[in-house]
């Protein structure tokens, strides 16, 4: 473990530089609110006299829609006195509302909290003069954000845009890192060991084992069905098609030249060439391979258009040989199954394509912005940084401790040093989702490596997913390279936008086509033919360039540190 970084351990602790209007004229104060480059008076949260900030964020549909009914924000606006006046639209709606809401000039709140904000969002809300640069705000008022940056540099460069400024805070969330990072695999292939077990079947190895052992699911069904009381009969296969974690993709990775498809439809081969994983040979014999597994009755109907909630219901009933997903125990249970290892194609070719993005670990660029009606940018910057010390930042992401009324994420406990240290309960039978859905707040945050034993424990079902990826995983990741978070400039941004919009909305609805009905092979020429019309080439290119200047960047950093 790096030595441990010194950080202001709690927001109640926290001393900070704050705008004061305590003394001041009226013209110093309007100055001190405006300009963060105005000296100020340092004092401490709480603030002698209530202030009050307004937020725009997003809540699930099945939590409290109401931000101040959360522990996690009332304990903050004890500690920094800073009452916060919400605005919270259900999650599935929050992209249309924001955009409502931003369109409301001289009418804004003072930031987004979960601001839900990709590259294009924010570089046209920059030059819309909606939100401010945030770097001088960073560099004077939030010490915790500070820290993050000097530890692991590449996340300042990360967040800043083409044109220098910083216009967004982040969420980082770092388990492991490289191929041995949690977020390397999204979709994980989960299949039902207590099945197979009473079936006498061995964990399937290749794409041909694979499907004679959901062949032996399908007509044993009657016997599954009866053994296991399994309620609605049995799917040996189900999944949502195109839905990041739950689509079955990873499953042909062993066709052709072993990319599969991603979540985003890029791939990097080795030799740095950016493709698109839609068009490769080896994505055409896989998708003809997962159709016949559809002829063979083999996988749920509803695949093709079931929603979350249906998909999770049918897994609670124990209903699934073979499922998708981030986490199984959000879909059925730890105990009745492993996760099924990179399949050997019809070559024998193994292969885990791992997510792009994916080498610096968890990281959302947009997670938190402040508009052009801020006043009071110092104070809104620290009551921001308070999200980012180490204490805090868990509980933000994964909930809280001392609920009375509520199952709790943690137990306040203390590290081998005898500080203080967040400590994950066990769970039991509840869903790791929905606990945490009913208490974190999201938001900007850091947790890093060196957090773990120090100011939290891993949670245990990041433990368990973590290891076993390591263990089922880890020696089938190839590939190179993964395509890196880049910032494009705003005419680039741009451009991806809409080409992405056309491509990958085409593929998509191909690829359910094709999958559920076939005719790949008789369309492929045709498709391939879209695909350039509407600008795959361009795309491509792109993309490449600023991959290419990725790497450029890491060969100066790393002649800088020799």
């Amino acid at each position: 473990m790096k030595k441990r970084i010194k950080m202001l351990i709690a927001a109640g602790l926290s001393v900070v530089m704050l705008a004061s209007a305590a003394g001041c004229g009226k013209r110093e104060r309007m100055e001190a609110e405006i300009n963060p480059d105005t000296p100020v008076s340092e004092v401490s949260f709480p603030l002698k006299e209530q202030a009050e900030l307004s937020f725009i964020t997003n809540a699930p549909a099945t939590s409290t829609q109401d931000p101040n009914e959360r522990v996690i924000f009332q304990r903050m606006e004890e500690q920094t006195n800073v009452h916060i006046d919400w605005t919270c639209f259900v999650a599935d709606q929050f992209a249309d509302k924001k955009n409502l809401a931003l369109a409301q000039f001289g009418n804004l709140p003072d930031g987004l909290f979960n601001a839900g904000m990709n590259d294009y969002d924010l570089l046209r809300y920059a030059k819309q003069g909606i939100i401010i640069p945030l770097e001088n705000l960073i560099d004077k008022y939030m010490p915790n954000l500070q820290r993050v940056f000097e530890q692991y540099p590449e996340y300042r460069t990360m967040c800043t845009a083409p044109d220098g400024h910083i216009y967004s805070f982040p969420w980082i969330e770092q388990l492991g890192a490289g191929k041995e990072a949690i977020q390397a695999i999204g979709n994980i292939p989960y299949i039902n060991k207590k099945w197979l077990d009473y079936l006498k079947l061995e964990v399937p190895s290749t794409v041909d084992e694979l499907k004679e052992t959901l062949i032996a699911f399908r007509d044993h069904a009657a016997e599954l069905e009866e053994e296991f009381e399994i309620e609605g009969g049995v799917i040996p296969m189900s999944f949502i098609i195109n839905n990041g974690d739950q689509d079955p993709s990873i499953l042909i990775n062993g066709f052709g030249e072993g990319y599969g498809d991603t979540g985003d439809h890029f791939a990097v081969t080795d030799q740095g060439e950016v493709i698109y994983t839609t068009v490769q040979e080896g994505y055409k014999e896989g998708i003809q391979w997962l159709h016949q597994l559809v002829e063979e009755k083999l996988v749920d109907p509803e695949a093709f258009t079931q929603e979350w909630s249906t998909y999770v219901a049918k897994g609670k009933n124990h209903r699934y040989g073979l499922c998708f997903t981030w986490d199984i125990s959000n879909i059925d249970n730890y105990q009745d199954y492993v996760m099924l290892p990179a399949l050997a194609g019809p070559e024998g070719l193994v292969n885990v394509t791992r997510q792009n993005n994916s080498e610096t670990s968890g990281f959302d660029r947009g997670r938190c912005v402040l508009t052009t009606s801020c006043r009071n940018t110092a104070l809104a910057a620290a009551w921001i940084d308070q999200m980012y010390a180490p204490l805090q930042s868990p509980q933000n992401n994964w909930g809280t401790y001392g609920e009375e009324d509520s199952f709790n994420i943690f137990e306040m406990a203390t590290n081998k040093d005898g500080e203080p240290m967040l400590k994950h309960m066990d769970l039991g039978d509840q869903s790791p989702v929905e606990v945490r859905e009913a208490q974190s707040v999201n938001g900007p945050l850091a947790i890093l490596n060196e957090y773990y034993d120090v100011y939290v424990t891993q949670p245990d079902d990041a433990k368990w997913r973590l290891d076993n990826m390591h263990e089922v995983y880890l020696k089938d990741m190839n590939s190179k390279y993964v395509y890196p978070n880049v910032f494009m400039s705003i005419e680039d941004t741009n451009k991806i936008s809409q080409y992405d919009t056309d491509i990958k909305k085409y593929a998509e609805q191909k690829k359910a086509d094709w999958i559920l009905n076939g005719g790949i092979e008789k369309e492929w020429d045709s498709y391939l033919e879209k695909m350039e019309q509407y600008g795959l080439s361009d795309y491509l290119a792109i993309k490449q360039k600023y991959f290419d200047q990725y790497q450029e960047s890491l060969m100066e950093n790393q002649g800088d540190t020799k």
